[in-house]
């Protein structure tokens, strides 16, 4: 396996270790042969960071027979399970969306800005959830790779560095699984490196502060509200959402509120929030990389339940951003330099 033993074995205990946020590791690589696959949902939406009961495949062809939303063209999004990969490969694993349009404008923005900063890797894609795959393919005709078979096609196409990206918002239950996955396959390489998720330094956390404060600016005139919804594990790394809190805070963004959908600080704990201040309108947006299932239902939806219509009945006008962060640039800069650092750590 070459240089992989002791980094590899580094990595299984650094990636257990973290959990909300790290000091700023630059790579990580995984050398236990685990053959779990992540049915957990981190950033861009994840399960035992998240959900835990997912559908069976007949409730989930029932639900898709009931689907009277158009979520885009699948055909314009680059699907990237081509093969012709050579030496050199830049898998970005990812949790997924069956809304194409998100897709397209997310995840495969983010991959696209991974090509261009890497044109001596071949970018391609890897889901970990099986149950989007599935909707997608059934629905639109499109096979997306699974993580494993995504490293399978790496392993046919004789890829002899594998650098993966993720683009999960935290070192979360997700990452972690992820890491002990790939490194299941890691003899089959001679280099296998890991980019860190999003949000892992202090300098991660500030620049992304930087880059909401950024894109939602036109909306703050001092009698707005701006939300961000995240997802929520019931894990230890759901303390990145008090800590984006306590940073928007402490910089003076007191206008910034941040919840979740599965955990805290619940939308009734950013209800209380911002009843606690002089406002009349709301602003909200999803905290994940694509504006999928949660974004347009569980924060944009007209249930009783959802975002929108909590903070409609408590009596203000709201306004529902239906954007990832994977279509702002600056964040996907961010993953790229995660990309780059992994990179700087092969060996020559």
């Amino acid at each position: 396996m070459k240089r992989m033993t002791a980094l590899l074995l580094s990595l299984t205990v650094a990636a257990a270790a973290m959990t909300a946020c790290g000091s700023g590791n630059t790579s990580s690589v995984s050398t236990e042969p685990a053959a779990t696959e992540a049915a957990t949902e981190a950033v861009t939406e994840a399960p035992t960071e998240a959900e835990t009961d997912a559908p069976t495949e007949e409730e989930a062809e029932e639900e898709e027979d009931e689907e009277n939303y158009d979520t885009g063209d699948a055909s314009l999004d680059n699907i990237r399970n081509q093969d012709d990969i050579g030496d050199k490969e830049l898998l970005v694993l990812s949790f997924g969306t069956s809304f194409n349009d998100s897709r397209r404008l997310t995840i495969g923005a983010i991959e696209n800005s991974l090509e261009e900063a890497f044109p001596d890797f071949s970018v391609r894609r890897g889901f970990t959830a099986n149950i989007i795959i599935d909707h997608v393919n059934r629905r639109d005709g499109f096979l997306i790779d699974d993580v494993d078979a995504a490293l399978e096609r790496a392993m046919d196409n004789g890829v002899k560095t594998l650098v993966v990206q993720p683009t999960h918002l935290m070192h979360g239950l997700e990452y972690n699984d992820l890491v002990a996955q790939v490194g299941g396959y890691a003899d089959a390489f001679d280099q296998v490196v890991f980019g860190e998720p999003l949000l892992t330094s202090d300098d991660d956390f500030k620049r992304v502060e930087q880059a909401i404060v950024d894109w939602t600016a036109e909306y703050d005139d001092g009698k707005t509200a701006i939300c961000f919804m995240g997802h929520g594990t019931e894990a230890d790394s759901n303390a990145v959402y008090q800590q984006m809190q306590d940073l928007l805070t402490a910089d003076g963004y007191e206008n910034y509120f941040v919840g979740t959908v599965e955990a805290s600080p619940s939308v009734d704990d950013v209800l209380a929030a911002v009843q606690a201040g002089d406002y009349e309108r709301v602003i909200l947006e999803p905290l994940m990389v694509v504006a999928g299932d949660h974004a347009n239902n569980d924060m944009a939806g007209d249930e009783e339940d959802s975002w929108k219509s909590v903070f409609e009945n408590a009596g203000y006008e709201v306004t529902c951003l239906l954007r990832g962060l994977g279509e702002n640039e600056d964040i996907r800069q961010l993953y790229t330099e995660h990309a780059q650092a992994a990179i700087d750590s092969l060996a020559e």
